[in-house]
Protein backbone atom coordinates (compact mmCIF):
# COMPACT_ATOMS: atom_id res chain seq x y z
CA UNK A 1 0.00 0.00 0.00
CA UNK A 2 1.47 3.42 -1.01
CA UNK A 3 -0.47 7.14 0.33
CA UNK A 4 0.68 10.43 -1.14
CA UNK A 5 -0.48 13.30 0.23
CA UNK A 6 -0.43 16.02 -1.11
CA UNK A 7 -0.45 19.85 -0.13
CA UNK A 8 0.17 24.05 -0.65
CA UNK A 9 -2.57 24.62 -3.28
CA UNK A 10 -4.77 27.65 -3.10
CA UNK A 11 -5.78 30.94 -4.74
CA UNK A 12 -2.87 32.85 -6.13
CA UNK A 13 -3.07 35.97 -8.47
CA UNK A 14 -1.93 35.46 -11.94
CA UNK A 15 1.82 36.55 -12.09
CA UNK A 16 1.59 34.95 -8.32
CA UNK A 17 3.96 31.54 -7.14
CA UNK A 18 2.72 28.19 -5.63
CA UNK A 19 4.89 25.54 -4.12
CA UNK A 20 2.97 21.61 -4.27
CA UNK A 21 4.42 19.51 -2.14
CA UNK A 22 3.76 15.48 -2.24
CA UNK A 23 4.77 12.92 0.81
CA UNK A 24 4.69 9.57 -0.14
CA UNK A 25 4.83 6.90 2.03
CA UNK A 26 4.23 2.93 2.67
CA UNK A 27 6.03 -0.20 0.26
CA UNK A 28 8.26 2.24 -2.04
CA UNK A 29 10.66 0.64 -4.15
CA UNK A 30 14.20 2.83 -4.88
CA UNK A 31 13.52 3.31 -8.33
CA UNK A 32 10.54 5.17 -9.11
CA UNK A 33 9.58 8.09 -10.83
CA UNK A 34 7.54 10.84 -9.00
CA UNK A 35 5.44 13.39 -11.05
CA UNK A 36 2.56 16.11 -11.32
CA UNK A 37 -0.73 16.02 -13.51
CA UNK A 38 -3.44 18.35 -13.32
CA UNK A 39 -7.00 18.26 -14.55
CA UNK A 40 -9.08 21.56 -15.38
CA UNK A 41 -12.98 20.87 -15.64
CA UNK A 42 -13.92 19.46 -18.72
CA UNK A 43 -10.56 18.43 -19.71
CA UNK A 44 -8.42 15.32 -19.67
CA UNK A 45 -5.88 15.01 -16.81
CA UNK A 46 -2.48 15.92 -18.67
CA UNK A 47 1.08 15.58 -16.83
CA UNK A 48 2.86 18.83 -15.61
CA UNK A 49 5.86 17.35 -15.08
CA UNK A 50 7.72 14.33 -13.70
CA UNK A 51 11.18 13.32 -12.48
CA UNK A 52 12.83 9.66 -11.59
CA UNK A 53 14.87 8.83 -8.93
CA UNK A 54 18.13 9.98 -10.66
CA UNK A 55 16.72 13.41 -11.37
CA UNK A 56 15.93 13.43 -14.56
CA UNK A 57 12.85 15.37 -15.54
CA UNK A 58 10.20 15.70 -18.00
CA UNK A 59 7.82 19.09 -18.45
CA UNK A 60 4.90 19.93 -20.67
CA UNK A 61 5.57 22.45 -22.81
CA UNK A 62 3.09 25.19 -21.31
CA UNK A 63 5.00 25.02 -18.29
CA UNK A 64 8.63 24.91 -19.25
CA UNK A 65 10.65 27.59 -17.58
CA UNK A 66 7.49 28.47 -14.87
CA UNK A 67 7.90 25.07 -13.12
CA UNK A 68 10.38 23.45 -11.34
CA UNK A 69 10.12 19.77 -10.07
CA UNK A 70 12.24 18.50 -7.56
CA UNK A 71 12.62 15.78 -4.56
CA UNK A 72 13.99 14.55 -1.73
CA UNK A 73 14.44 10.73 -1.98
CA UNK A 74 15.36 10.40 1.84
CA UNK A 75 11.63 11.99 2.99
CA UNK A 76 10.13 10.29 -0.26
CA UNK A 77 8.51 13.86 -1.41
CA UNK A 78 8.15 15.76 -4.71
CA UNK A 79 8.10 19.37 -4.84
CA UNK A 80 6.23 21.51 -7.68
CA UNK A 81 7.58 25.42 -7.71
CA UNK A 82 5.28 26.97 -9.91
CA UNK A 83 5.68 30.82 -10.77
CA UNK A 84 4.33 33.03 -13.38
CA UNK A 85 1.14 31.80 -12.41
CA UNK A 86 -1.42 31.75 -15.20
CA UNK A 87 -5.59 31.44 -15.10
CA UNK A 88 -5.20 28.51 -17.67
CA UNK A 89 -2.85 26.64 -15.05
CA UNK A 90 -6.09 27.05 -12.59
CA UNK A 91 -6.96 23.09 -12.29
CA UNK A 92 -6.90 19.85 -9.64
CA UNK A 93 -3.08 18.96 -9.43
CA UNK A 94 -2.29 15.12 -8.47
CA UNK A 95 0.55 13.91 -7.22
CA UNK A 96 1.47 10.78 -9.19
CA UNK A 97 4.01 7.60 -8.32
CA UNK A 98 4.98 4.50 -10.69
CA UNK A 99 7.20 2.57 -9.39
CA UNK A 100 8.37 -1.68 -10.87
CA UNK A 101 5.04 -4.11 -11.41
CA UNK A 102 3.04 -1.44 -12.82
CA UNK A 103 2.19 0.12 -9.25
CA UNK A 104 1.09 3.57 -10.14
CA UNK A 105 -0.30 5.45 -6.94
CA UNK A 106 -2.34 8.79 -6.80
CA UNK A 107 -3.03 11.21 -4.26
CA UNK A 108 -6.24 12.95 -3.45
CA UNK A 109 -5.40 16.11 -5.32
CA UNK A 110 -5.12 19.72 -4.88
CA UNK A 111 -6.68 22.92 -6.19
CA UNK A 112 -4.94 25.10 -7.71
CA UNK A 113 -6.70 28.64 -8.96
CA UNK A 114 -5.06 31.57 -10.47
CA UNK A 115 -7.32 35.00 -10.57
CA UNK A 116 -7.30 37.89 -10.01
Amino acid sequence: QVQLVESGGGLVQPGGSLRLSCAASGSIFSSNVMGWYRQAPGKERELVAAITNGDSTNYANSVKGRFTISRDNAKNTVYLQMNSLKPEDTAVYYCNLKQPYGVNSWGQGTQVTVSS
